[in-house]
């Protein structure tokens, strides 16, 4: 199913990935509603818990943000971070640039992730992505790309997806810092090593391991 709502949480805690009880919290975050898929994520260098899902509409996946999935950073006695976002308005210009949210096979799996957000307020459909796709076309390592439109806030950003974690980090630290400055905005960077969640990640459907 093409997801309608794509949801970005990050908790407040830093373990190894092989230490977090994953297969018990991958099994709750199955039975909740409308959740098509999830990605996890653990921050580079700082270890932190996270994931990219997509659920099958806007409804199910403010649900989850506000009812289950504060239980999770709970148990841990940290906070969190959650974003929602419309993954309707931003099909066309993901799609564009390879998505594997939206039906293209992965070539080959994600070394890194790359989660930006701009702070600004632009509704998606009045952002020219076309000529941001044609630059992001020639970023060394980039694999594909959703384009991310924040619900409520029209907050701008994305998360891509990359060969290796040198180069998600050239991208994170040299040149999207670049882009914000064009842009006359602040912004918000993280970067995920991609290889110690692979199997978590196959287990809750992950689009980027569908080979």
């Amino acid at each position: 199913m093409t997801p309608k709502a794509f949801v970005y949480t990050e908790v407040a805690i830093s373990v190894p990935f092989d230490q977090a009880p994953w297969k018990q919290i991958n099994e709750e975050i199955k039975k909740q509603p409308g959740f098509l898929n999830k990605t996890w994520l653990q921050g580079h260098a700082n270890q932190s818990l996270g994931g990219m899902y997509s659920f099958d509409n806007l409804e199910n996946a403010r649900k989850f943000v506000i009812g289950y999935f504060p239980t999770e950073p709970r148990a841990f006695g940290v906070a969190h971070n959650t974003r929602v976002f419309d993954a309707e308005v931003v099909k066309s210009a993901s799609t564009d640039i390879g998505s594997v949210h939206y039906g293209d096979a992965p070539s080959r799996k994600p070394g890194a992730f790359v989660y930006t957000e701009l702070q600004l307020s632009r509704k998606f459909n009045d952002f020219p992505w076309q000529d941001r796709n044609a630059a992001l076309k020639q970023v060394p390592g980039l694999q594909n790309k959703i384009w991310l439109s924040g619900v409520s806030t029209h907050s701008l950003g994305g998360f891509d997806a990359f060969d290796t974690l040198d180069q998600a980090l050239d991208f994170a630290i040299n040149a999207f810092p670049e882009t914000a400055a064009s842009l006359g905005s602040a912004f918000y960077t993280r970067v995920f090593d991609a290889s110690v969640t692979e199997d978590a990640s196959r287990d809750m459907y992950s689009p980027y391991y569908a080979t």
